[in-house]
């Protein structure tokens, strides 16, 4: 397939994946299908909730077997990195493991949060002041509509 990820459509269409197998590697198709995808996720170029062709669509399209498909797309199912929601299609876990920009988002939140927190213990808050604060700031960021709903 030659088509790359598309990064601006929303998670119901789905993705186009670029892989390249090689026919003459000793690794099986299978598995260099599923460290392929497992890498796009990991780096980002696959988006959690991002829609994966079908097990039919992408064994046609890579010229192989449905099962081979059907193979890499359990284990990464079982790895936790896509979920496969029945008739809905197959998309990237909402929380992959080992996803790059995820793992960093989480670190700069922490560290904002530390940084918060230590600010409001240095100004003679407690912990359910602390709390309270947090609430009540994102009880107007949400009002303002400064947050996404939920």
């Amino acid at each position: 397939m030659v088509a790359s990820p598309d990064r601006s459509s929303k998670s119901n269409e789905t993705a186009r994946l670029v892989i390249r197998l090689e026919q003459r590697s000793s690794v099986p198709r299978f598995e260099q299908l599923r460290a392929q995808i497992s890498v796009m996720v990991a780096v980002g170029r696959l988006e959690p909730r991002r829609r994966l062709p079908t097990v039919r669509q992408l064994a046609h399209q890579l010229g192989l077997a449905p099962g081979t498909v059907a193979r890499a797309y359990r284990e990464l199912e079982h790895d936790g990195t896509i979920i496969t929601r029945g008739r809905a299609g197959t998309f990237v876990a909402d929380e992959p493991p080992h996803s790059e920009p995820l793992n960093e988002q989480r670190q700069r939140i922490a560290a904002i949060a530390d940084q918060a927190v230590f600010a409001l213990f240095q100004l003679g808050a407690d912990r359910e002041r602390i709390s309270e604060a947090i609430e009540q700031a994102l009880a107007r960021a949400q009002s303002e509509g400064t947050t996404p709903p939920g």
